[in-house]
């Protein structure tokens, strides 16, 4: 019988992706002993299967797109892309799906790794193989999410790609169905259309993206179109098999789409359902419902970080998160007050959940931050649209010749400040933090006439937008 070994810190974390890892460098950092628990690669998701390696596939396509609209310089790049070369650079950004520089990142703040899958066996304990963890402080729930699939009968044996396929293959499928319409599913879709892929694009609702505002599916759906994918909206899957190495779709109209990979990019689903919430009166597989500083509600002990509190599934939201809850944890071990501001450390422990950003990498690029105008009007806000063609800016001109976009601020009129923004448009992800720190700031609209744009750059386009507020 194997002796259990028990280990005492004042924080431990379950889950070594970047909002672990970032809870555990600002727990270190006041001086908390912390332990990180993983059962797969250090540096979770995002680094292995998800932003790195998505964008590190994506970045040749959008420079390809962007070269192709520059005379003298189009007929340079007129043939396919080198996939091989493309591929051998996405995995040098994953380090060969190894994670030795992650676990040495670990070692460096002063943290223990334990890798094995970790439970909760009871309040403030975490169990791993035959160690036990006990936290006098916080645990902190890092696990993130699973890519989740339909429930259709013989799924499993086609062996259907999520995301993470979709994101590490080693060749190009000389046909892919891509099954979605968000964010992993666009993504996707551009990518292997560039890199030799046929892509047939299935969309359940009426068009992509429909979490932005809805120009923003729509210039997507028009460059995907043009660049030689088939999509279709108002589709859904009724069956898929594999028959002689090939994938049959059976659309729900009964049309067959014949392909040799299909990748199902339908939702994310939380990684709780084999942690031991019941051990703490939660139920496995739930998400996690959370305070403003990330605590678990009805727990003084617990925390959940990132996309398992489904308030944004965004690794860059969820590292923001962990500083709050890291901040959060360090001030209660203290006994120091969170209602404290320190700019610094985040002890006022607010964390904003509607003021998000976020960029689709598509070609052309959507990017977006707090409300679009559907969602500020369903809030109750007082609002209007304002609407901006991109390319009336000298600096789209200059960026490409035909450049396609649309910028849009949604103007709250009785405070005066911006709800949200969206960008789409070639080049535009890089525009995005100068929309967040107005939204975030609730700049208001007569500071912004003081933020004078560079000419000529895109940026432009916010003098664009508030001439259009003023005049109309």
């Amino acid at each position: 019988m194997t002796e259990t070994e028990t280990n005492v810190y004042d924080v431990v974390v379950l889950g070594a992706g970047p909002v672990g890892e970032n809870v555990a460098d600002r727990t270190r950092a006041a001086g908390l002993t912390t332990a990180v628990v993983e059962s797969e690669l250090v540096g979770g998701e995002c680094s292995y299967w998800a932003c790195m390696p998505s964008k590190a596939l994506l970045r040749p396509v959008i420079a390809r797109a962007d070269a192709r609209r520059l005379p003298g310089l189009r007929q340079a790049v007129q043939g396919p892309l080198d996939t091989a070369e493309v591929l051998a650079r996405r995995n040098w950004f994953t380090g060969d799906w190894t994670d030795d520089g992650q676990v040495e990142w670990i070692k460096s703040i002063g943290a223990d790794l334990h890798r094995g899958h970790g439970r909760l066996t009871g309040p403030r304990t975490v169990t791993v193989g035959d160690k036990v963890l006990t936290a006098r402080h916080a645990v902190v729930v890092a696990t993130g999410t699973r890519a989740a699939l339909p429930d259709l009968p013989g799924l499993a044996e086609v062996g259907p790609w999520t995301s993470r396929e979709a994101t590490s293959a080693q060749s190009a499928p000389g046909r892919l169905v891509v099954v979605g319409g968000g964010v992993v599913a666009t993504e996707m879709a551009t990518a292997w259309q560039a890199l030799g892929s046929q892509v047939t694009l299935l969309v359940r609702g009426k068009g992509l993206l429909d979490r932005m505002e809805p120009f923003a599916g729509e210039l997507v759906t028009e460059a995907l179109t043009e660049a030689g994918a088939d999509v279709r909206t108002g589709t859904s899957v009724a069956s898929v098999t594999r028959s002689d190495g090939a994938v049959v779709v059976v659309t729900d109209t009964g049309e067959r789409i014949e392909a040799d990979e299909i990748l199902f990019a339908v939702g994310r689903a939380p990684r709780t359902d084999e942690i031991g919430l019941e051990t703490v009166g939660l139920a496995p597989g739930s998400w996690l419902t959370v305070d403003d500083s990330l605590r678990v509600t009805g727990t003084d002990w617990l925390y959940a970080v990132g996309d398992v509190n489904h308030r944004a599934l965004l690794t860059h939201q969820g590292k923001y998160q962990a500083r709050v809850a890291g901040a959060a944890i360090a001030a209660r071990a203290a006994g120091t007050p969170l209602t404290e501001t320190d700019p610094w450390s985040a002890h006022a422990a607010t964390a904003d959940h509607e003021s998000v950003p976020q960029v689709v990498f598509t070609d052309p690029e959507a990017a977006a931050v707090g409300l679009s105008l559907a969602e500020a009007e369903a809030a109750g806000h007082r609002v209007r649209a304002v609407d901006v063609d991109l390319s009336s800016v000298a600096g789209a001109g200059l960026y490409a010749e035909g450049y396609k976009g649309r910028a849009r601020m949604v103007v709250d009129l009785d405070h005066e400040i911006l709800r949200g923004v969206t960008f789409v448009g070639p080049g535009v992800g890089e525009l995005i933090h100068s929309a967040t720190v107005a939204v975030v700031g609730q700049v208001p609209i007569a500071r912004l006439w003081h933020a004078v744009p560079s000419y000529p750059t895109l940026s432009e386009v916010w003098l664009r937008l508030l001439e259009a507020f003023r005049d109309n």
